[in-house]
């Protein structure tokens, strides 16, 4: 029988991906979103995950093999993350009708699982590198914990299973995501090619100089599927990343080189992104309107902010996969190659000239 799955947040970065592999893989995919699109293979749900009713109305007659949790929505403290990103899980888990066969959840949080809230990213005692799951949840609040708490009350109550996957920096094709540093960086790189700025670093020299990992959105969609799939992988929480690590000092240049400028020399300040695009937005809708590109609306594409968070961090990151290893998760994605992926898909659908 074809098995159906509910994709939550089908118009994001993750969610997209993970519907597409599904709708390829023969499962009858509902991808549900605040304003969902229309895409092949997938029947669009529109719901607000933050309206109990309209949530129970939109889920009433879908009866999911699997439920794919890619979405939040950020607030303006790691207070009001908890209380709206729990809701958004809890009310998602109540709506949907009671399982009539078996039913497994996989929920997308991240590694600030080891890191801590944007608020408090990478202060206080942090667990040692590479990060493990088996490393307990830090001692501050944190909305990734308030996520799982919902998940884990809901699978004791109606008897289903339940995987948390942890991946690094999500590099994929979104439009309108607010974590979003491939597309970021692309844009970034388009503006400093057009108006001769110099293509500047804008991270912390820990960042440059140390090894790091991400995890392509495809490479993250086949670990959900995976882990959905695997019995062994059912009730346990999961790193995910690319499989290889490197350096920004390296991967900064291999970039450069695609888009045909030249790195500026790294000299150990920190220049971040939310304020070197601070007024792009008119440089930007130029170069759209130039090139005729399908998105001239900067904020649509650029998120500096989240970049900044990640490149600016004072600590290296790096990710153990060896639990997903060892249960015969195989998947790699060389990290150079997801950018320059992404990179030609933003070309093609006209993001950038």
């Amino acid at each position: 029988m074809t098995k159906t799955a509910l994709v939550v947040g089908a118009s994001g970065i993750i969610g997209s991906a993970t519907a597409n592999l599904l709708a390829e893989q023969g499962w009858t995919v509902h991808g549900l979103a605040r304003r969902p699109v229309e895409r092949a293979g997938v029947q669009p749900v529109g719901a607000d995950l933050q309206d109990v009713a309209a949530t129970a109305e939109a889920l009433r007659d879908i009866n999911p093999d699997a439920v794919f949790i890619t979405t939040w929505l950020r607030q303006d403290s790691e207070a009001e993350n908890i209380r709206v990103n729990s809701a958004m899980v809890r009310n998602l888990l109540d709506g949907l009708p009671k399982p009539t066969r078996p039913r497994h959840v996989a929920l997308v949080t991240g590694l600030k699982h080891y890191l801590g809230p944007f608020e408090a990213y990478g202060k206080g005692s942090l667990p040692q590198t590479p990060f493990r799951e088996e490393q307990g949840r830090l001692d501050v609040e944190n909305f990734y914990y308030a996520q799982e708490d919902e998940v884990f009350a809901a699978a004791a109550r109606d008897d289903f299973t339940w995987s948390v996957h942890r991946p690094h920096t999500v590099i994929g094709l979104a439009v309108g995501n607010a974590m979003n540093m491939g597309t970021t960086l692309a844009v970034y790189a388009t503006l400093c090619r057009k108006t001769g700025r110099p293509f500047t670093f804008p991270g912390s020299a820990a960042q440059w100089s140390g090894l790091t990992d991400m995890t392509d959105a495809g490479q993250l969609a086949h670990h959900l599927l995976w882990a959905t799939q695997t019995e062994a992988a059912h009730d346990e929480a999961f790193n995910v990343v690319n499989g290889d690590v490197f350096r920004w000092k390296w991967m900064w240049g291999r970039i450069a080189d695609w888009f045909g400028i030249e790195a500026a020399p790294f000299d150990g300040i920190v220049r971040p992104l939310e304020r070197q695009m601070a007024a792009d937005a008119g440089p930007w809708r130029e170069i759209a309107i130039r090139a005729g590109l399908a998105e001239p609306d900067l904020a649509r594409l650029a998120s500096p902010w989240h970049t900044d968070a990640d490149l600016g961090r004072p600590i290296e990151v790096v990710t153990d996969m060896s639990k997903s290893r060892r249960l015969g998760f195989t998947g790699y994605q060389p990290t150079d190659d997801a950018f320059f992926a992404l990179f030609e898909r933003l070309r093609a659908d006209r993001l950038i000239p």
